[in-house]
């Protein structure tokens, strides 16, 4: 394939519009925040944004890893997380 074929290339992504609001939805790179137990984890990761509301869309695949973090978390199956601070909760 030449230079040209890969610069005619569109990315399709499952959303063509946002659920919600019908915005126009991009790839972006985002962290979101799973909690388990008394845990919580930032998972760097590639999801849809809607450009309008910001609601974030996520496959099915990105869920189910989302539930295997947080079952660790839970489980206090910690030795694949890299500390990065501590977290504290107002009374």
């Amino acid at each position: 394939m030449d230079r040209r074929e890969d610069e005619k290339k569109v990315v399709m992504l499952p959303f063509p519009k946002c659920p919600i609001c019908g915005g126009e939805v991009v790839l972006k790179s985002v962290e979101k925040i799973v909690r388990g137990g008394e845990h919580t984890a930032i998972l760097p990761i590639e999801a849809e944004v809607c450009l309008h509301c910001g609601e974030r869309l996520y496959s099915a695949d990105q869920v189910r890893y989302f539930e295997q973090v947080r079952d660790k978390l839970e489980r206090q199956d910690l030795d694949h997380l890299r500390a990065v601070g501590r977290t504290f909760r107002v009374a």
